[in-house]
Parts: C-alpha cells; sequence; structure tokens
C-alpha cells in the first residue's frame, strides 16, 4: 500500500463511494480517501495499514454491509491497538435507535445519519472535516 490516506471509508453502495469522494474533494482537495467496498476487503486493508504503520486520521464506516457488518468490523478496529484512537463514525441511512445504541456501544466516536442532496452531503462532510480532522485532539 505505502501511501498515507486521511479518511478510510467502508462503504458498499459504488455510486455513494463516488459522490462522498467527489464530495470530500469540494471539501478540500488535499483530502485523501480510500474506499473499501466490503468488510472483508475493509479489515485486510486496515491490517496492511497497521502493519505499515500508516495510520488514517478518521474511519467512516457503513452500517449495512454484505458479509461483515459496520458493527463487526468496529469491534474489530477497536481491538487494533494501532487503530484504538483513530475516530470511526458510522455512516448510514439507518435512523433506528437500536442501530445508534449499537454503534455506541461497539466503540464508535459519533453516529451519522446520511444527509440526502449533495448539497447537504458536502456541508455534512465539512462538518465532519471541521470537528473530526481539525478541531479534535487525539493521541499520535
Amino acid at each position: 500500500m505505502g501511501r498515507y490516506t486521511d479518511i478510510f471509508y467502508v462503504e458498499d453502495d459504488t455510486d455513494f463511494a463516488f459522490i462522498v469522494e467527489s464530495a470530500v474533494n469540494e471539501v478540500k482537495a488535499e483530502l485523501s480517501i480510500q474506499i473499501s467496498m466490503n468488510g472483508k476487503d475493509a479489515l485486510s486493508l486496515l491490517d496492511q495499514l497497521c502493519a505499515e504503520r500508516l495510520q488514517p486520521k478518521l474511519i467512516l464506516l457503513d452500517l449495512n454491509l454484505p458479509g461483515i457488518s459496520g458493527i463487526d468490523i468496529l469491534k474489530k478496529i477497536r481491538a487494533m491497538p494501532f487503530l484504538r484512537y483513530v475516530p470511526v463514525l458510522l455512516f448510514s441511512t439507518s435512523e433506528s435507535s437500536k442501530d445508534v445504541k449499537a454503534a455506541l456501544e461497539s466503540g464508535a466516536n459519533a453516529y451519522v445519519f446520511k444527509p440526502s442532496g449533495y448539497t447537504n452531503l458536502v456541508a455534512c462532510l465539512q462538518s465532519i472535516h471541521d470537528f473530526w480532522l481539525f478541531q479534535n485532539a487525539r493521541p499520535n
């Protein structure tokens, strides 16, 4: 891999992943985003990042993924010492309080509802950037 990434995003909807990538570029063109399309590949890539000592600044997880759910990926991330302090946000269309509670109890730093419309998505990602990548302090 050998490449640093600001945002590691796990999303199985290729169209939405492309839209998020475009929106991230609007927020800040210099931000790098790496997208994994399923949980199995995501865990493999995260293992590679750990092995190469490349820590993303933020991890975004879709909740409903084929094979391995976002919650299961989150639990595995929280068990990885190298990624322990990386902020992980569940990014989902589900507004179920059960899903929100499960995410937070499993170690998510936040649960963010996917906004509708491109303009709202850019605004949402701008807020995420401003807080989680700019203002939020965490150990190295």
